[in-house]
């Protein structure tokens, strides 16, 4: 029985739609009604013409009983609906944080630093920073579901001092409260290292933090004496608790720092059987056209995401470099042309990693688009459809038999919605309505 109807919904094709939605799933997309025309032009349908009955399959209106509660009708008035943007990663438990937390040298190195030593001060309250962690992480996901956003893949730093999994718990509680609204993933960023003797603590924290909410084990192996150990340990924990891994991977212009192929290596030699996401591969971006289209097919053997991240590398890398400084991006084309999926992520939002975002991701489509020379199409399409396929989500979108996690835009076109010329927004999860963003300007 069709529960929810879309009218004079704009594909990116030109054609004006109606969609049917029963339980969350695409039933129909047919041509708009004369009905739902008039609806758009102001008119009132009459009883001979109802807005509705174009949208319902012939089978489903036969056996609908008489006494059936009539579906729920948003007239989208010619917006355009597209699959709904994911965020692939983010750090919401550090968001909103750069007023508090400084970088001094603008790196990563620089945004760890100031990090934990605001962390690891004397004057650190477990309890205070569970409640503060739930409220900013609670702000960063209303914006994200206002600017259109239904999905979220979280890091959470486990492991620091006396915050041990503190994090984890607070995103835990976020993802109780909207969890109406919103998917919310959480990985286990271990903090300090998981390698031998020294490592004891670190494994014993990604343990909790699993155990705590966590559902995807992560780590940053470069950050490592032993990369390569750190991995297996990684691969390890994942494999023991039957959960995905995502791994901040080669964060670096630095060449030589190619993790990613050892990742590749141990993922295909042990047949690991979740999802393995790479995010940032900076270092990839640096190497030869030649060893890119090498190291994106041993990609794509194993089988991994890699989820880059232009607003964040932008920020942190090439600082000093006056000359030809490089972007900071992955090497997307090559990946693509490989066959990899790639996803597109916010990563921070206004915190010593990244100074600015809007928990945007048209925000970052736009980047794809100036920074990493993307279409406007194919950049929708990482931070919505390749975001979803790398969160292991199903597809959604405006086709017959997909999920209805849907965003109703107020432009003619992919372009102009990556171009941040919107003033509506509308956020369908599950086919339900849950945030309607309105931007009006007075000129005086």
């Amino acid at each position: 029985m069709v529960d929810t109807i879309l009218t004079n919904a704009l594909l990116p094709s030109g054609q004006l739609v109606d969609v049917a939605i029963t339980d969350g799933v695409i039933a129909a997309v047919t041509h708009a009604t004369p009905a739902s025309r008039e609806v758009e032009a102001g008119a009132v349908p009459t009883a001979a013409t109802p807005t509705v009955s174009a949208t319902v399959p012939p089978a489903e209106s036969a056996t609908t009983p008489p006494d059936a509660p009539a579906p729920t009708i948003h007239d989208l008035q010619g917006d355009l609906l597209l699959c709904a943007p994911a965020e692939p990663h983010a750090h919401i438990d550090k968001a909103f944080t750069a007023d508090v937390i400084a970088n001094s040298t603008g790196d990563l190195a620089g945004a760890i630093s100031g990090w934990q030593d605001h962390y690891f001060s004397a004057a650190y309250d477990q309890q205070e920073d569970f409640h503060d962690t739930v409220r900013r992480a609670s702000k960063a996901v209303e914006l994200a579901i206002s600017n259109g956003i239904t999905s979220i893949r979280s890091h959470a730093n486990v492991g620091e001092a006396n915050r041990s999994v503190t994090a984890v718990k607070a995103l835990a509680e976020v993802r109780h409260r909207y969890r109406d609204k919103l998917d919310l993933q959480i990985v286990a960023l271990i903090a300090p290292s998981v390698v031998g003797r020294q490592g004891a603590y670190g494994r014993q924290q990604l343990k909790l933090a699993l155990e705590a909410g966590a559902d995807i084990v992560g780590g940053a192996p470069m950050l490592e004496e032993d990369p390569n150990q750190a991995i297996t340990v990684l691969l390890d924990a994942a494999t023991d608790a039957g959960t995905a891994v995502d791994l901040h991977t080669d964060e670096t212009l630095d060449a030589e720092m190619l993790t990613l192929l050892e990742l590749c290596r141990q993922v295909k030699e042990r047949a690991f059987p979740h999802l393995v996401a790479a995010s940032h591969c900076v270092s990839l971006g640096v190497q030869s056209a030649s060893e890119q289209a090498r190291i994106s097919r041993e990609v794509a053997e194993a089988g991994i995401t890699v989820i880059t991240l232009p607003q964040t590398n932008l920020f942190l890398q090439a600082r000093g470099q006056t000359t030809l400084a490089p972007r900071g991006l992955t090497a997307i084309d090559a990946l693509l042309e490989a066959g990899v999926t790639v996803a597109g992520g916010g990563d921070n939002l206004q915190d010593p990693f990244n100074l600015v975002g809007r928990g945007d991701a048209l925000e970052t489509a736009s980047l794809l688009v100036a920074a990493g020379h993307q279409s406007p199409e194919a950049a929708y399409d990482l931070v919505s459809k390749c975001a979803r396929a790398a969160m292991g989500l199903p597809a959604a979108g405006v086709e017959v038999g997909m999920q209805t996690d849907l965003l109703a835009l107020d432009v003619s076109s992919v372009r102009g919605a990556t171009a941040g010329a919107v003033t509506r927004r509308r956020t369908f999860k599950d086919g339900r309505l849950i945030a309607e963003l309105h931007t009006e300007t007075a000129l005086y």
